[in-house]
Protein backbone atom coordinates (compact mmCIF):
# COMPACT_ATOMS: atom_id res chain seq x y z
CA UNK A 1 0.00 0.00 0.00
CA UNK A 2 1.45 3.44 -1.17
CA UNK A 3 2.10 5.96 1.72
CA UNK A 4 2.37 8.88 -0.29
CA UNK A 5 -0.16 11.12 0.75
CA UNK A 6 1.39 10.93 4.19
CA UNK A 7 2.64 14.13 4.97
CA UNK A 8 6.24 15.30 5.21
CA UNK A 9 8.30 15.48 8.52
CA UNK A 10 7.70 18.93 8.64
CA UNK A 11 3.81 18.08 8.38
CA UNK A 12 3.85 20.14 4.57
CA UNK A 13 2.58 18.10 1.23
CA UNK A 14 5.35 17.82 -1.33
CA UNK A 15 3.96 19.57 -4.46
CA UNK A 16 6.99 19.91 -6.39
CA UNK A 17 7.47 17.68 -9.31
CA UNK A 18 10.93 17.29 -9.90
CA UNK A 19 13.91 17.12 -7.49
CA UNK A 20 17.22 18.12 -8.68
CA UNK A 21 17.94 16.31 -11.35
CA UNK A 22 17.47 19.17 -14.04
CA UNK A 23 19.57 21.98 -12.42
CA UNK A 24 23.37 22.15 -12.48
CA UNK A 25 26.07 24.81 -11.32
CA UNK A 26 28.29 24.39 -14.51
CA UNK A 27 27.50 25.44 -17.77
CA UNK A 28 25.62 24.72 -19.95
CA UNK A 29 22.93 24.37 -17.53
CA UNK A 30 19.74 26.59 -15.34
CA UNK A 31 20.48 27.04 -12.19
CA UNK A 32 17.93 27.86 -9.35
CA UNK A 33 18.25 29.16 -5.76
CA UNK A 34 16.50 30.69 -3.22
CA UNK A 35 17.64 34.08 -2.23
CA UNK A 36 16.34 36.17 1.50
CA UNK A 37 14.05 38.86 1.03
CA UNK A 38 15.79 41.70 2.27
CA UNK A 39 14.11 44.91 3.86
CA UNK A 40 15.24 48.09 2.83
CA UNK A 41 18.18 48.15 5.42
CA UNK A 42 19.23 45.33 3.72
CA UNK A 43 18.64 43.15 6.65
CA UNK A 44 17.90 39.27 5.75
CA UNK A 45 13.72 38.49 6.56
CA UNK A 46 13.37 35.10 8.27
CA UNK A 47 11.57 33.12 6.22
CA UNK A 48 10.63 34.38 3.03
CA UNK A 49 12.44 33.98 -0.21
CA UNK A 50 12.97 34.87 -3.79
CA UNK A 51 13.76 32.21 -6.38
CA UNK A 52 16.45 33.22 -8.83
CA UNK A 53 16.35 31.06 -12.19
CA UNK A 54 19.19 31.77 -14.02
CA UNK A 55 20.17 30.54 -17.66
CA UNK A 56 23.72 29.38 -17.23
CA UNK A 57 25.51 29.61 -20.48
CA UNK A 58 27.66 32.72 -20.80
CA UNK A 59 30.32 31.40 -23.40
CA UNK A 60 27.14 31.23 -25.64
CA UNK A 61 25.48 34.40 -24.67
CA UNK A 62 23.27 32.12 -22.68
CA UNK A 63 21.11 30.64 -25.12
CA UNK A 64 19.38 27.55 -23.67
CA UNK A 65 19.81 24.00 -24.68
CA UNK A 66 17.38 21.22 -24.71
CA UNK A 67 18.35 20.21 -20.91
CA UNK A 68 18.21 24.22 -20.17
CA UNK A 69 14.97 24.62 -21.32
CA UNK A 70 13.53 21.07 -18.48
CA UNK A 71 15.43 23.74 -15.35
CA UNK A 72 13.49 26.37 -16.57
CA UNK A 73 10.22 24.31 -16.52
CA UNK A 74 11.33 22.86 -13.27
CA UNK A 75 12.33 26.29 -11.36
CA UNK A 76 9.30 28.24 -12.40
CA UNK A 77 7.34 25.06 -11.05
CA UNK A 78 9.47 24.52 -7.86
CA UNK A 79 9.06 28.59 -7.35
CA UNK A 80 5.42 28.40 -7.98
CA UNK A 81 4.79 25.70 -5.33
CA UNK A 82 6.58 27.25 -2.39
CA UNK A 83 4.75 29.23 0.11
CA UNK A 84 8.34 30.92 0.81
CA UNK A 85 8.61 32.11 -2.23
CA UNK A 86 7.26 35.86 -2.89
CA UNK A 87 8.55 36.53 -6.49
CA UNK A 88 11.07 34.74 -8.97
CA UNK A 89 13.92 36.68 -10.73
CA UNK A 90 14.85 34.80 -14.40
CA UNK A 91 18.04 36.00 -15.49
CA UNK A 92 21.26 34.93 -17.10
CA UNK A 93 24.77 34.45 -15.85
CA UNK A 94 27.72 37.10 -17.05
CA UNK A 95 27.36 40.33 -18.10
CA UNK A 96 26.92 40.42 -21.59
CA UNK A 97 23.57 38.47 -22.38
CA UNK A 98 20.25 37.61 -20.31
CA UNK A 99 19.27 34.82 -23.80
CA UNK A 100 20.29 35.01 -27.10
CA UNK A 101 17.52 32.28 -27.61
CA UNK A 102 18.08 28.37 -28.74
CA UNK A 103 21.51 27.26 -28.40
CA UNK A 104 21.60 27.32 -33.24
CA UNK A 105 24.76 24.41 -32.18
CA UNK A 106 22.05 21.95 -31.17
CA UNK A 107 19.80 23.48 -34.00
CA UNK A 108 21.96 23.15 -36.40
CA UNK A 109 23.72 19.94 -35.47
CA UNK A 110 20.77 17.76 -34.23
CA UNK A 111 17.55 19.33 -35.03
CA UNK A 112 17.92 20.68 -39.06
CA UNK A 113 16.22 17.32 -40.82
CA UNK A 114 14.86 15.93 -37.29
CA UNK A 115 11.35 17.84 -37.58
CA UNK A 116 9.87 15.40 -35.38
CA UNK A 117 12.46 15.59 -32.74
CA UNK A 118 12.37 19.47 -33.13
CA UNK A 119 8.77 18.97 -32.47
CA UNK A 120 9.18 17.12 -29.53
CA UNK A 121 11.49 20.42 -28.61
CA UNK A 122 9.33 22.82 -29.38
CA UNK A 123 6.52 21.05 -27.32
CA UNK A 124 9.30 21.34 -23.93
CA UNK A 125 9.61 25.37 -25.55
CA UNK A 126 6.14 25.91 -25.14
CA UNK A 127 5.98 24.18 -21.81
CA UNK A 128 8.55 26.36 -20.67
CA UNK A 129 6.54 29.83 -21.40
CA UNK A 130 3.34 28.25 -20.21
CA UNK A 131 5.86 27.76 -17.02
CA UNK A 132 6.24 31.33 -16.83
CA UNK A 133 2.76 32.50 -17.45
CA UNK A 134 1.15 30.01 -15.20
CA UNK A 135 3.70 30.65 -12.04
CA UNK A 136 1.74 31.41 -9.22
CA UNK A 137 4.82 34.16 -7.79
CA UNK A 138 4.76 37.65 -9.42
CA UNK A 139 8.16 36.99 -12.07
CA UNK A 140 10.52 39.57 -12.81
CA UNK A 141 12.97 39.77 -15.88
CA UNK A 142 16.58 41.07 -14.49
CA UNK A 143 17.80 41.86 -18.15
CA UNK A 144 21.63 41.65 -17.63
CA UNK A 145 22.72 42.21 -21.75
CA UNK A 146 21.31 40.85 -25.07
CA UNK A 147 17.71 39.76 -25.20
CA UNK A 148 17.12 38.62 -28.34
CA UNK A 149 15.47 36.36 -30.38
CA UNK A 150 13.68 33.41 -27.94
CA UNK A 151 15.14 35.32 -25.23
CA UNK A 152 13.22 38.26 -25.86
CA UNK A 153 9.98 35.93 -26.22
CA UNK A 154 10.63 34.09 -22.72
CA UNK A 155 11.58 37.88 -21.03
CA UNK A 156 8.46 39.31 -22.52
CA UNK A 157 6.13 36.07 -20.68
CA UNK A 158 7.78 37.40 -17.36
CA UNK A 159 5.23 40.30 -15.59
CA UNK A 160 7.95 43.32 -15.02
CA UNK A 161 11.13 43.51 -16.75
CA UNK A 162 14.03 45.62 -14.99
CA UNK A 163 16.86 46.58 -17.46
CA UNK A 164 21.15 47.35 -17.34
CA UNK A 165 21.53 50.09 -20.09
CA UNK A 166 23.72 48.01 -21.51
CA UNK A 167 21.06 45.73 -22.97
CA UNK A 168 19.56 45.30 -26.75
CA UNK A 169 16.15 43.91 -27.25
CA UNK A 170 15.52 42.64 -30.66
CA UNK A 171 14.07 39.41 -33.00
CA UNK A 172 16.18 37.07 -35.34
CA UNK A 173 14.19 34.68 -36.96
CA UNK A 174 13.72 36.05 -40.68
CA UNK A 175 17.33 36.77 -40.71
CA UNK A 176 18.24 33.26 -39.57
CA UNK A 177 16.03 31.04 -40.76
CA UNK A 178 12.56 31.31 -37.93
CA UNK A 179 9.79 32.79 -37.21
CA UNK A 180 9.15 34.96 -33.59
CA UNK A 181 6.55 32.72 -32.84
CA UNK A 182 7.64 31.53 -29.25
CA UNK A 183 5.58 34.14 -28.05
CA UNK A 184 6.87 38.13 -29.79
CA UNK A 185 4.12 37.67 -32.24
CA UNK A 186 1.15 36.92 -29.30
CA UNK A 187 3.13 39.70 -26.69
CA UNK A 188 4.80 42.52 -29.02
CA UNK A 189 1.64 43.88 -29.51
CA UNK A 190 0.34 44.13 -26.19
CA UNK A 191 3.59 45.96 -25.34
CA UNK A 192 4.01 48.00 -28.29
CA UNK A 193 2.42 50.19 -30.84
CA UNK A 194 1.17 47.77 -33.86
CA UNK A 195 3.97 49.25 -35.94
CA UNK A 196 6.23 48.82 -33.77
CA UNK A 197 5.83 45.27 -33.02
CA UNK A 198 5.23 44.36 -36.44
CA UNK A 199 8.95 45.84 -37.36
CA UNK A 200 10.10 44.22 -34.28
CA UNK A 201 9.34 41.09 -35.27
CA UNK A 202 10.60 41.25 -39.04
CA UNK A 203 13.27 43.68 -39.52
CA UNK A 204 15.54 41.93 -37.12
CA UNK A 205 16.79 45.46 -35.48
CA UNK A 206 18.39 45.64 -31.93
CA UNK A 207 16.92 48.27 -30.08
CA UNK A 208 18.35 49.64 -26.50
CA UNK A 209 16.99 49.77 -23.45
CA UNK A 210 16.64 53.00 -23.80
CA UNK A 211 14.43 53.17 -27.24
CA UNK A 212 12.28 50.43 -25.36
CA UNK A 213 11.68 52.39 -21.72
CA UNK A 214 10.48 54.89 -24.00
CA UNK A 215 8.13 52.29 -25.78
CA UNK A 216 7.04 51.27 -22.79
CA UNK A 217 8.30 48.22 -22.90
CA UNK A 218 10.80 48.11 -19.61
CA UNK A 219 9.53 49.15 -16.18
CA UNK A 220 12.93 50.54 -15.58
CA UNK A 221 16.30 51.24 -17.14
CA UNK A 222 19.39 51.17 -14.87
CA UNK A 223 23.06 52.82 -15.20
CA UNK A 224 25.98 49.49 -14.87
CA UNK A 225 29.07 51.02 -16.48
CA UNK A 226 31.33 52.20 -13.70
CA UNK A 227 34.32 54.58 -14.42
CA UNK A 228 36.92 56.31 -12.46
CA UNK A 229 34.48 55.15 -9.40
CA UNK A 230 31.02 56.28 -10.96
CA UNK A 231 28.36 55.20 -12.87
CA UNK A 232 27.72 56.38 -16.14
CA UNK A 233 24.88 55.95 -18.73
CA UNK A 234 25.79 53.81 -21.73
CA UNK A 235 27.81 56.23 -23.93
CA UNK A 236 26.84 54.12 -27.51
CA UNK A 237 23.28 55.20 -26.81
CA UNK A 238 21.53 59.08 -27.59
CA UNK A 239 20.02 59.38 -23.94
CA UNK A 240 19.18 63.35 -24.60
CA UNK A 241 15.57 63.85 -25.18
CA UNK A 242 15.36 65.82 -28.34
CA UNK A 243 14.04 65.41 -31.51
CA UNK A 244 15.79 64.94 -34.62
CA UNK A 245 14.55 66.31 -38.24
CA UNK A 246 10.73 65.32 -37.19
CA UNK A 247 12.21 61.86 -34.95
CA UNK A 248 12.55 61.22 -31.29
CA UNK A 249 16.02 60.05 -31.12
CA UNK A 250 16.04 59.28 -28.04
CA UNK A 251 17.68 56.17 -27.45
CA UNK A 252 19.06 55.14 -30.31
CA UNK A 253 22.67 54.85 -31.20
CA UNK A 254 25.17 57.30 -32.13
CA UNK A 255 26.84 57.34 -35.26
CA UNK A 256 29.67 58.65 -36.82
CA UNK A 257 32.52 60.21 -34.80
CA UNK A 258 30.16 60.47 -31.79
CA UNK A 259 30.00 56.80 -31.78
CA UNK A 260 33.71 56.12 -32.27
CA UNK A 261 34.20 59.06 -29.06
CA UNK A 262 31.78 56.76 -27.21
CA UNK A 263 33.61 53.24 -27.93
CA UNK A 264 36.79 55.19 -26.82
CA UNK A 265 34.95 56.42 -23.45
CA UNK A 266 34.23 52.64 -22.63
CA UNK A 267 37.95 52.29 -22.16
CA UNK A 268 38.67 51.38 -18.38
CA UNK A 269 34.91 50.91 -17.57
CA UNK A 270 33.92 47.79 -15.18
CA UNK A 271 30.34 46.54 -15.08
CA UNK A 272 28.54 46.28 -12.08
CA UNK A 273 24.97 45.28 -11.49
CA UNK A 274 24.65 46.59 -7.89
CA UNK A 275 22.29 49.64 -8.86
CA UNK A 276 20.26 46.70 -11.41
CA UNK A 277 19.69 44.50 -8.29
CA UNK A 278 19.30 47.12 -5.97
CA UNK A 279 16.08 47.93 -8.02
CA UNK A 280 15.14 43.93 -8.01
CA UNK A 281 15.54 43.90 -3.98
CA UNK A 282 12.99 47.38 -4.12
CA UNK A 283 9.91 45.03 -6.56
CA UNK A 284 10.66 42.34 -3.92
CA UNK A 285 9.96 44.48 -1.28
CA UNK A 286 7.00 45.66 -2.69
CA UNK A 287 5.42 42.94 -3.15
CA UNK A 288 6.40 41.24 0.38
CA UNK A 289 4.30 43.71 1.82
CA UNK A 290 0.79 42.93 -0.52
CA UNK A 291 -1.51 40.04 0.08
CA UNK A 292 -0.17 37.53 -1.74
CA UNK A 293 -3.94 36.19 -3.06
CA UNK A 294 -4.89 39.97 -4.02
CA UNK A 295 -1.45 40.33 -5.63
CA UNK A 296 -1.39 37.19 -7.85
CA UNK A 297 -5.17 38.06 -8.98
CA UNK A 298 -4.10 41.15 -10.02
CA UNK A 299 -1.45 40.13 -12.01
CA UNK A 300 -3.61 36.93 -13.71
CA UNK A 301 -5.69 39.40 -14.97
CA UNK A 302 -3.11 41.35 -17.03
CA UNK A 303 -1.89 37.99 -18.00
CA UNK A 304 -4.86 36.71 -18.98
CA UNK A 305 -4.37 38.97 -22.07
CA UNK A 306 -0.92 37.71 -22.88
CA UNK A 307 -2.26 33.79 -22.45
CA UNK A 308 -5.05 34.19 -24.58
CA UNK A 309 -3.18 34.58 -27.60
CA UNK A 310 -0.26 32.62 -26.73
CA UNK A 311 -2.77 30.33 -26.52
CA UNK A 312 -4.40 30.66 -29.83
CA UNK A 313 -1.39 29.85 -31.73
CA UNK A 314 0.95 28.25 -30.06
CA UNK A 315 0.17 24.59 -30.69
CA UNK A 316 0.01 25.26 -34.90
CA UNK A 317 2.97 27.03 -34.15
CA UNK A 318 4.75 23.94 -32.81
CA UNK A 319 4.07 21.94 -36.02
CA UNK A 320 4.88 24.87 -38.55
CA UNK A 321 8.73 25.49 -36.94
CA UNK A 322 9.34 21.83 -36.75
CA UNK A 323 7.95 21.67 -40.63
CA UNK A 324 10.49 24.26 -41.15
CA UNK A 325 13.61 22.31 -39.66
CA UNK A 326 13.47 20.99 -43.25
CA UNK A 327 13.65 24.46 -44.94
CA UNK A 328 14.38 27.34 -44.19
CA UNK A 329 15.56 26.73 -40.75
CA UNK A 330 18.15 24.52 -41.91
CA UNK A 331 19.75 27.05 -43.88
CA UNK A 332 19.70 29.34 -41.29
CA UNK A 333 20.91 27.61 -38.57
CA UNK A 334 23.83 26.02 -40.43
CA UNK A 335 24.74 29.17 -41.86
CA UNK A 336 25.24 31.18 -38.59
CA UNK A 337 26.90 27.69 -36.92
CA UNK A 338 29.67 27.72 -39.45
CA UNK A 339 30.21 31.64 -39.19
CA UNK A 340 33.46 30.74 -37.60
CA UNK A 341 34.87 29.25 -41.14
CA UNK A 342 32.93 31.41 -43.27
CA UNK A 343 33.11 34.79 -41.95
CA UNK A 344 29.59 34.94 -42.47
CA UNK A 345 25.85 34.09 -40.60
CA UNK A 346 23.39 34.24 -42.96
CA UNK A 347 22.87 32.88 -46.72
CA UNK A 348 22.89 34.55 -50.10
CA UNK A 349 19.57 35.81 -49.44
CA UNK A 350 19.56 36.99 -53.23
CA UNK A 351 20.68 34.04 -54.96
CA UNK A 352 18.31 32.04 -53.05
CA UNK A 353 15.11 34.13 -53.91
CA UNK A 354 16.51 33.88 -57.29
CA UNK A 355 16.45 30.41 -57.44
CA UNK A 356 12.79 29.96 -55.87
CA UNK A 357 11.34 32.06 -57.94
CA UNK A 358 12.68 29.82 -60.79
CA UNK A 359 10.93 26.87 -59.13
CA UNK A 360 14.19 25.02 -58.28
CA UNK A 361 13.65 22.49 -55.49
CA UNK A 362 14.47 22.33 -52.23
CA UNK A 363 17.56 20.02 -52.69
CA UNK A 364 21.28 19.99 -51.82
CA UNK A 365 22.13 21.74 -54.97
CA UNK A 366 20.18 24.50 -53.71
CA UNK A 367 21.65 23.94 -50.01
CA UNK A 368 25.08 24.16 -51.94
CA UNK A 369 24.68 27.71 -53.74
CA UNK A 370 23.30 29.46 -51.60
CA UNK A 371 25.20 28.70 -48.20
CA UNK A 372 28.39 30.65 -47.17
CA UNK A 373 31.27 28.76 -48.26
CA UNK A 374 34.77 28.46 -45.85
CA UNK A 375 37.14 31.21 -46.42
Amino acid sequence: MSLDWLPREDGKKDHHLWGEEHFGKEPPCTMFELRPIRDPSGKPVAGLHSAWITLNNPAQFNSYTTEMVKGVIAGFQRASADNSVVAVVFTGAGDKAFCTGGNTKEYAEYYSKRPNEYGLYMDLFNAMIDAILGCKKPTICRVNGMRVAGGQEIGTACDLALSADTAIFGQAGPRHGSAPDGGATDFLPWYLGIEDAMWSCVSCEMWSAYKMKRLGFLSKVVRVLKKDGQFIRNPLVITDRWIEDGEIVYGEPVTGEAAKKAKESLAGTTTDFSLLDAAVEDVLWRFTNLFPGCLIKSIEGVRLKKKFFWDQAKVINRHWLAANMMGEALLGFNAFNTRKLTGKDVIDFVEYRRRIADGEPMTEALFEAVLPRPK
